[in-house]
């Protein structure tokens, strides 16, 4: 006779390996309605870790809850879904915030029985009581409003009535019944939102343990995380085999992994050197399926280099030719822990679009890395500010600009978008350039850097927002401490708080995946046939 043992239900914070899990519940529970993206369940565990919540039975994910800290001028004033939450990315959490916000909840309504929405508004409750705050509040679905309008007069009447038990709505019972109050409709809250009209009941629960006549005094602690980044500004340089190239990129990770560094960042297209090594002349296209060929070995040595020696590695860039037959410049991120990942370049400048046929990627994503959400854009891509600006609503704090420019007109264009890059997410950005020339390999001449690590421009950072840079065109390892909790009092707290102080009323991004590439230019780009360009 066998036993079974009993079903577990647990409630935790989620991780970014839960998502999926997550996006199939929300799914299930509100079919027909348009589900987050996954960068947008990232940006709300890492914009606010402790304030996510995931009911789990049996290793399925059948809640979860997701929560922002907001400050109560805006919390209790008439706002929608979309502002509110930073367009769902729970970029508004304000870590000063004396509200706790409400931006999701969904309950698998195949277990029903088990108290799941219970227990996630009780754990809720509890993180609002032990960071005593004032209470919860969020905007309330009225699913039965469209179907009974008829029978009331407008959406507040509707919400009087259900609150007197005259008329029923599952959810707006269900959160009465828990210990909310409703103080009135926001219009044009969930616009997509037919049965309820687009309407939502603006729901409250305030903390008994805090009084409310007493005024918030939230700061922000002025701790340390600190960060030990390194760039390296490399020299390209003539190699006789792979083994030499190898080589000389382990001499530079070996020093940053000397000095401790959590992070060294390598050039884009560093690895165009290997071309030297070439017999026979090569054409722009045949040099380019050449080095498509040397992608497995490139990260196999990179990601060796990283477990070797402690450290993650930001591998510039490569050629890598994809599933399709198309070639892409896709920058390589080996980490510490064994994992690789790819960012590809969205933006190939017109030269590497004309003379490699390279395409740009459609995707640009957070990195989960031991200290935190990382970003890379490489070159071009850093010129171009909505990726950035996904980057951070998706929790980055740290963005690597692999870079290769031949002039210093192109090099400024990269450094100056980087600075402003820094200024308006409140993040620290890390550039990494090539030097010296390689009179051999077309496209490849001559390069220009000056390799740095820039910050936002406020009191905890540098007085003119670098952190440290290197000497013009010399081959050199740069390295800069930084910490980010200051960025954390920066943007809840600092002079100018960009993030927050963002008009989500007025503008957003919308992304889209999948888009296809436009065909190369018929004619060739004017100046220079350097592949970067800035």
């Amino acid at each position: 006779m066998s036993s079974r043992s009993p079903a577990t239900l647990q409630i935790r914070t989620p991780t970014p390996a839960d998502i999926s899990g997550i996006l199939e519940l929300i799914s299930r529970a509100y079919p027909g309605i348009a589900n987050y993206s996954a960068g947008q369940i990232l940006g709300q565990i890492n914009n606010f870790p402790d304030g996510q919540f995931v009911a789990v039975l049996d290793g399925e994910i059948v809640g979860y809850c997701a929560s922002s800290r907001i400050d109560e001028a805006i919390a209790l004033a008439p706002h929608d879904w979309a502002t509110i939450t930073g367009n769902g990315f729970g970029s508004r959490h304000d870590p000063t915030g004396d509200w706790l916000y409400g931006i999701e909840m969904a309950v698998d309504e195949r277990r029903r029985g088990l108290r799941i929405g219970k227990r996630l508004y009780d754990a809720r409750r509890m993180l609002a009581e032990r960071l005593e705050l004032r209470g919860i509040v969020f905007g309330g679905r009225i699913p039965n409003y469209a179907r009974l309008k008829a029978k009331v007069n407008g959406p507040e009447d509707y919400l009087t009535q259900v609150s007197e038990g005259k008329l029923r709505d599952p959810v707006i019972g269900f959160q009465i019944a828990n210990g909310f109050t409703p103080i009135g409709i926001l219009p044009k809250y969930l616009p997509f939102d037919k049965a309820s009209g687009g309407f939502a009941a603006h729901m409250v629960w305030r903390n008994p343990y805090v009084d409310p006549n007493e005024p918030p005094a939230f700061r922000v602690p002025r701790g340390v995380e600190s960060v030990r980044l390194a760039t390296v500004q490399l020299q390209a340089r003539a190699v006789k085999d792979f083994a030499e190239f190898i080589k000389n990129v382990e001499y530079f990770v070996d020093v940053a992994a000397d000095y401790r560094s959590d992070f060294v960042v390598f050039p884009e297209l560093f690895t165009m050197s290997l071309l030297s090594a070439e017999k026979a002349e090569l054409s722009p296209m045949e040099a380019i399926d050449r080095m498509t060929e040397h992608r497995a070995p490139i990260v196999s040595e990179l990601a060796r280099m990283a477990l070797r020696y402690n450290i993650n590695i930001v591998g510039g860039s490569h050629p890598t030719r994809t599933d399709d037959g198309t070639v892409k410049n896709v920058a390589y991120v080996c980490l510490r822990d064994g994992s690789v990942h790819a960012q590809e370049k969205i933006h190939p400048t017109p030269n590497e679009a004309y003379w490699w046929k390279i395409k740009g990627g459609s995707s640009v994503d957070v990195i989960q890395t031991d200290i935190g959400p990382i970003g890379v854009l490489i070159c071009y891509d850093s010129e171009f500010p909505e990726l950035a600006r996904r980057l951070v609503d998706e929790g980055a704090r740290i963005i690597f600009v692999p870079f290769c420019t031949d002039n210093r007109q192109g090099y400024m264009r990269v450094r100056y978008c980087a600075q402003a890059r820094a200024i308006e997410n409140q993040c620290f950005v890390v550039l990494s350039g090539n030097v010296g020339n390689l009179p051999g390999v077309d496209n490849m001449d001559v390069q220009y850097a000056q390799s740095c690590i820039l910050t936002p421009c406020d009191f905890p950072f540098a007085r003119d927002g670098i952190a440290a840079e290197a000497s013009e065109n010399i081959e050199t390892l740069t390295i800069a401490d930084v910490n980010l909790a200051d960025l954390t009092w920066a943007r809840a707290e600092g002079t100018v708080r960009n993030l927050a102080d963002r008009r989500f009323d007025l503008y957003r991004i919308d992304w889209k995946r999948g888009q296809s590439q436009p065909d190369e230019p018929e004619a060739a780009p004017k100046g220079s046939k350097a592949p970067g360009g800035g």
